[in-house]
Order: C-alpha cells, then sequence, then structure tokens
C-alpha cells in the first residue's frame, strides 16, 4: 500500500506491536518505563485455554527480579534445580554458576502471559484484542499499520511480535531461511488407566532409546505425554486422542489407557532465522524473528530477553536522545545469539534421536559432562549467562553481562 507522510504530532502512537504474548509484552512494559506510547495489537480475542508448562532460566530471571516480576512468578511457579537441561541428560547442577538466581522456574504459559500482559497494562500500555496487522506501510517519518478492518493507525515504529507465522515479517518481505521440520512430536495433559508404577517401569525402559517420550504427572489426576508423532503433518491441524493412542502403543507397546484429555498439540524442529530484524521503522523480536524446537526450553526466554535488549534502544530512538547507530545494535546483538540458540537446539535433537549413531554421542556427551566445567558451560548455554556480545578487543568481561552483586556502604 502507499500512504503519504504524517507530521509528527499527528501520531497518536510511539510504537505500535503486533502480537501481545511474552515477547510483546514484556516489549510493551519496557517501553513504558521510558513513558513511550504503546499499543498491543492481539489477534486472539481469548488468552490460551491449554495449560503447558514453560521455563524461566536463570537470566530471565535475573531480568525480572530487575523489575519486581520475580515474587509474583515463584508464588505461581515451581522451582527446579539448575541442570539436566542439556538434551535431557541427567546431570547434577553444575557447580559455579554465577546467578543470585541458580535454578529454573516451571510456570503454565498462561500465567506467565497474563502476568507480563498485566504489567505492561499496569505501566500504561494499550492492548486491543481481536485485531490483527493485514498490511503497513513505512515512509521516513512513521508507519501506517492496516487492520483486518481496514482500519489504519499511525505510529513512529512498528515490532512484530507475531510469532512463528509473523504477517509483519510476510508484509516486510523478509526471508527466513532454515530447515523445515523433519519430525513433529505430540505433547498433551490426558488422564491414565493404569497405577502409577506401571506407567514409571515402562517409560524408563522405553527411554533407554528414545529421548522424545515421557509419562510425568501433571495436576489432579492427569499427566503430560510427549511421544513421537508418525510423521510430520500441518501444524494448524490439532492431534487427536486417537493419534496419541496409536503412538503410545508403536512406541512403547500400550496407550496406558489415555483418556480425557485437557488440551493436545503438536509440535516440529522446523529452524528458522529472519535474514534481518529491522528494516528501517518495523522491527521483528521473538517467534517471528526465529524459531527452534523447544528441547532445551529456550524461545520463550529468547524473546523476552530480545524484548529486554530492544525496549531501551527503541525508547532511547523515540525519546531523542539515541546515537545514530544504537537501534541497528540490537540486530547486531540479537541475532548471532539467536544463530547459536538454533544451533544448540540442532545439536541437542541430534542427540535425541533413536538411531545408533546418534545413541554413541550421547553416551559420549553423557560421560565428558561428568566434568564440571562441560556441564557448567552447557548449561550456561540454554540459560543465556554465557552470551559475549562482540564488541571488539578487550578485556574477558567486555560484553558479559554482570550478575547482581550486593553492595554495602562504608563509613
Amino acid at each position: 500500500m502507499e500512504s503519504s507522510p504524517a507530521p509528527a504530532e499527528d501520531f497518536l502512537y510511539d510504537v505500535i506491536i503486533a502480537g501481545c504474548g511474552p515477547t510483546g509484552a514484556t516489549l510493551a512494559a519496557e517501553l513504558r518505563l521510558h513513558d513511550v506510547r504503546v499499543l498491543v495489537l492481539e489477534q486472539e480475542t481469548e488468552p490460551v485455554s491449554f495449560v503447558r508448562l514453560v521455563g524461566l532460566h536463570l537470566r530471565s530471571l535475573e531480568l525480572m527480579a530487575m523489575r519486581g516480576l520475580l515474587a509474583s512468578i515463584l508464588e505461581q511457579g515451581r522451582k527446579r534445580p539448575a541442570g539436566g537441561f542439556f538434551a535431557g541428560i541427567p546431570k547434577p547442577v553444575p557447580e559455579g554458576l554465577d546467578s543470585a538466581h541458580a535454578y529454573l522456574v516451571g510456570i503454565p504459559q498462561p500465567v506467565i502471559v497474563q502476568l507480563l500482559e498485566d504489567h505492561a497494562i499496569e505501566l500504561g500500555a494499550q492492548v486491543r484484542r481481536g485485531c490483527a496487522v493485514a498490511d503497513f506501510a513505512q515512509d521516513d517519518q512513521g508507519v501506517t499499520v492496516v487492520l483486518g478492518d481496514g482500519e489504519q493507525l499511525r505510529s513512529r515504529y512498528l515490532v512484530g511480535c507475531d510469532g512463528a507465522r509473523s504477517a509483519v515479517r510476510k508484509v516486510l518481505g523478509v526471508g527466513f531461511p532454515g530447515e523445515p521440520a523433519r519430525t513433529e512430536t505430540l505433547m498433551g495433559e490426558l488422564a491414565v488407566g493404569v497405577p502409577h508404577e506401571e506407567i514409571a517401569a515402562r517409560v524408563a525402559e522405553v527411554q533407554r532409546t528414545q529421548q522424545r517420550f515421557w509419562l510425568r504427572p501433571a495436576r489432579e489426576g492427569t499427566y503430560s505425554v510427549v511421544v513421537p508423532a508418525a510423521g510430520v503433518s500441518d501444524r494448524a491441524e490439532p492431534p487427536t486422542l486417537a493419534d496419541f493412542q496409536q503412538q503410545l502403543r508403536a512406541i512403547a507397546g500400550t496407550d496406558f489407557g489415555v483418556h480425557s484429555p485437557r488440551w493436545l498439540s503438536r509440535f516440529g524442529d522446523a529452524t528458522r532465522l529472519a535474514e534481518r530484524y529491522r528494516v528501517g521503522r518495523v522491527l521483528l523480536a521473538g517467534d517471528a524473528a526465529h524459531i527452534h524446537p523447544p528441547t532445551g526450553g529456550q524461545g520463550l526466554n529468547l524473546g523476552v530477553q530480545d524484548a529486554f535488549n530492544l525496549g531501551w534502544k527503541l525508547a532511547a530512538e523515540v525519546r531523542g536522545w539515541a546515537p545514530e547507530s544504537l537501534l541497528d545494535t540490537y540486530q547486531a546483538e540479537r541475532h548471532p545469539v539467536a544463530a547459536e540458540v538454533l544451533d544448540n537446539t540442532r545439536a541437542q535433537m541430534e542427540l535425541q534421536s533413536s538411531e545408533p549413531g546418534a545413541q554413541a554421542v550421547r553416551r559420549l556427551l553423557t560421560e565428558l559432562m561428568d566434568l564440571n566445567e562441560v556441564n557448567r558451560y552447557l548449561i550456561e548455554k540454554i540459560a543465556a549467562i554465557g552470551i559475549r556480545y562482540d564488541f571488539g578487543e578487550g578485556p574477558e568481561l567486555l560484553g558479559r553481562r554482570l550478575r547482581d552483586i550486593d553492595v554495602k556502604q562504608v563509613g
């Protein structure tokens, strides 16, 4: 579409964000801390109904603590040891993790999404549900955003936080190279019809060669069930109870009497990274910029950390005090981080293969992880506290995050 430039005083919003998931809500809150006028457009009219658990890793917990949100997260989540993430290889928490929050927090996805959205709204962000970006055009002064019903909105910047199928990325014409899904996994929460002891014994036997498989107690008599799918299908098509029963029998020799599902979903191992995170006044963050398998539980964390990195830089640009190249450092810093996450999830997926070669490599890595330095390196990679931004030559600490340090006044 074409649009004519509007004078600065015509803007109702400084930034429009497409998508009110964890990334979009976090970005909105970060912008509001700098008094940036923010509108968040969310396509869904209601929050997600299924209660999938997600994990917040060390770096995300540090950031939540900085914003005063950690206490609320801990009230509604559950602490878990910061070990055994990498490819599900069961190792203890490594010694020497340099964080005041050296643990994982498991929390229902709807809970953390609502908490982050409420935080953004409390800070003054506007959220409109049932609205999706259909088109947009940018000029030297701003972006004209067209909604699905034809309504036009004007802002200085637009940020696509609208997920893997991002409309913003597609309209922007940014390439999304990578690999399509080769495998698919079914995940759900179901009731079972056999005793826990029988389930535990069979799961332990199957997991000797099949890592993408588990049945774990969830809540109120239900189990979290993960099992490889028969093939790769359209992710828009939800699996059925019959799909779970069929695959459980194929993999484990029994369907464990599963019934009465609370929710059912599927995920693939597609791995893609946007070629660019910024084109003029339009930017991408979260799943709109990168997708990868959920192995290691890094997706939500990666997106939230994108938002923290982008928020103050975009606010500085809006408020007029940013150096000329500041906004470009968002891509310069976060694009390589996402590339590393994609690589470590690729590696983890290979290590979870049932092929003899992959199993041999897994056994070797399991031995190597008995070395604390190896174990800690891999956990720090997943927990995002081992990141170093490239600021050029300098001391070892240049470009690394510094953990919170207690400061005492002397005298």
